[in-house]
């Protein structure tokens, strides 16, 4: 999720030197008003940068600008930035004499024979391999955002540190542009929003990392599953259900134990057998495949299920609805002969522009290659890639390289979307799989009469339901298209004498299949409007003695001062068309 709202500047250094640069100018800050600091790791991130610290006392909010004072005073007598190199038993000297123990186990984990590098400014130095900008007499402009914590190399038995997040920029301009920026992301933050518009949450007594959806996303979610269904029926696949739980061996012949156990729940016997909660749907596709012998003339067969998956992500990385542990895929599988393979690729390919461009993204697809922790033969990898860049060729779609991205069983291509904001989401992907339709020994018998292996084709659109879902809160700022607000129209009548008209119209709306809010109760106008445009709705229908005698409506429509009165027939129809063509605007 990464895209700088700004135009790069014309610098000798990279805007992430800059970024790193800064974080030692902090580090030598916090050190210079709070001695006895140790230093763990503070790289250049997508947008600023950060330090891990471990200090006596924790930093508060009101610390930064103390921290951010003395950045400036150090600044202007840090004089240039300059480089170091020293024998390993120098640097750890060095590192001992000033206590730094965290600087001291990554010395450790620097191979043998590689360079010792440090850098320093002003007296003060740390152990990097760098790049930096030369001095700090340049122009440049920094901000100290927030505090956090952050276990040691990301190991929750390590100690905890106090993380430091800041950016920079080489204008103050630039640095004043993306701090608005800043603004609109926490404005459209998808947990703030979830609360305001009752749309999910959480519970501590269920566990972190699990999506409670309130009957306001699930609307959303019922347009969402219906539009994949239409979709996928119209696109040839068939529906699948498997178990959320099943035996362990399963799992192992499938390679997830082997390469996938750290995101796999521990065991719970069953039968005095182990089972496990299913971390992928695709070993119960392949055991409903493996039910009954398989023809060439029944391929491809397409599978489609919304299934529901469970991974175990560390609590420091959850993240709202887009890092869960419980989430529900739109996984499909396709079993396809080689010769067919191109086509079925191209087909998923056009199936995902579809639905990407309906909910309104533009998009970019990587070719994601072999990963270093990988299953199969070449061969198979070197097939599979060919498949994906032919079907992408057949499909007219343009693929980045994203070496070594791949799945730990076969390519694939991922849709990287971009949102409002200018910030890009992983969610959609297409794998080819050799590699596990050969551990499965599956087989189909082909015209000739023999056996021969099918091959494999992993796929989701939206990735998961949560994830797409919470992208779409952001992106629309809760302000859904019509055709997936929760509510769609809200039906105010100006006194009670005018509900029953109210109550007529709304009959008429939901038998179009439209969600609708007749807002009856004995509630001032004003407060009902308020409570409405709150809630983000897209139309508001007013009703006083005039439209109740002409069977018109006054419409308030989202975000416009401007009301109108057409007749309801007319409004009707317009809803109506909306609806039918997913509009993305009203």
């Amino acid at each position: 999720m990464a895209s700088d709202p700004i135009a790069p500047v014309e610098t000798p250094f990279p805007l992430s030197t800059l970024r790193h640069s800064v974080s030692h100018l902090m580090a030598s800050a916090v050190e210079s008003l709070y001695p006895g600091a140790k230093f763990g790791n503070g790289p250049a991130i997508d947008h600023g940068f950060y330090y891990d610290i471990e200090l006596e006392k924790p930093l508060e909010e009101r610390d930064l600008e103390r921290i951010e004072n003395e950045m400036r005073r150090l600044a202007k007598k840090a004089g240039a930035m300059v480089c170091s190199q020293y024998s390993r038993e120098e640097a750890r000297e060095r590192l001992a004499k000033r206590g730094q123990s965290y600087k001291l186990d990554t010395l450790q984990r620097i191979p043998e024979g590689e360079t010792i590098s440090f850098y320093s400014h002003g007296g003060w130095e740390d152990l990097c391999e760098g790049p930096h900008i030369d001095r700090f007499d340049r122009p440049f402009a920094f901000k100290l955002q927030r505090l956090a914590g952050a276990y040691w190399m990301g190991d929750e038995a390590n100690p905890m540190l106090q993380r430091i997040y800041g950016t920079a920029f080489w204008t103050k301009e630039d640095l004043e542009r993306h701090l608005a920026w800043l603004e609109e992301v926490e404005r459209r933050d998808h947990r703030h929003l979830g609360t305001e518009l009752d749309l999910f949450s959480h519970h501590q007594e269920a566990g972190g990392g699990f999506i409670f959806w309130h009957p306001k996303l699930g609307a959303v979610r019922r347009e969402m599953e219906k539009f994949w269904w239409d979709l996928h029926q119209r696109g040839g696949y068939m529906p699948v259900y498997t178990p959320h739980v099943a035996r362990e061996t399963l799992f192992a012949v499938s390679g997830h134990l082997e390469n996938y156990a750290d995101l796999m729940y521990a065991p719970m016997a069953i039968d005095e057998l182990p089972y496990r909660v299913k971390p992928m749907n695709c070993p119960g596709h392949i055991l409903i495949y493996q039910n009954r012998g398989r023809s060439y003339r029944e391929l491809p067969l397409r599978w489609a299920e919304l299934g529901t998956v469970y991974r175990y992500e560390r609590s420091g990385v959850l993240h709202g609805m887009l890092r869960v542990r419980g989430f529900t895929q739109d996984d499909s599988h396709i079993f396809c002969t080689p010769e067919q393979l191109p086509a079925e690729i191209a087909g998923v390919l056009e199936l995902v522009k579809t639905v990407l461009t309906t909910f309104g993204f533009e998009f970019t697809a990587y070719l994601a290659t072999r990963p270093e922790k990988a299953i199969g033969p070449d061969d198979f990898w070197a097939r599979a890639i060919a498949a994906l860049r032919e079907g992408a060729e057949r499909a007219g779609l343009v693929l980045e390289l994203d070496e070594g991205g791949g799945a730990f069983y076969g390519p694939k291509i991922d849709f990287k979307m971009k949102d409002a904001l200018g910030r890009e989401w992983q969610t959609s992907t297409v794998q080819c799989d050799f590699n596990l339709p050969e551990r499965f020994d599956l087989v189909f018998t082909d015209k000739d009469g023999g056996k021969k292996r099918p091959i494999m084709v992993h796929r989701a659109i939206f990735g998961s339901l949560e994830r797409f879902a919470g992208v779409l809160i952001e992106h629309y700022g809760g302000r859904f298209p019509f055709w997936l607000a929760p509510t769609q129209v809200a039906l105010i009548p100006i006194r009670e004498g005018h509900a029953d008209y109210c109550r007529e119209l709304a009959r008429e709306l939901t038998a179009d299949g439209l969600r609708v809010a007749c807002m009856d109760d004995a509630v001032h106008m004003n407060k009902k409007i308020k409570e409405a445009t709150h809630d983000k709705v897209p139309f508001l229908l007013i009703a006083g003695e005039r439209e109740v005698a002409e069977r018109t409506v006054t419409v308030r429509q989202r975000e416009r001062e401007q009301q109108e009165t057409v007749s309801f027939d007319a409004f009707r129809a317009r809803a109506r068309e909306l609806q039918a063509t997913r509009a993305l605007t009203l």
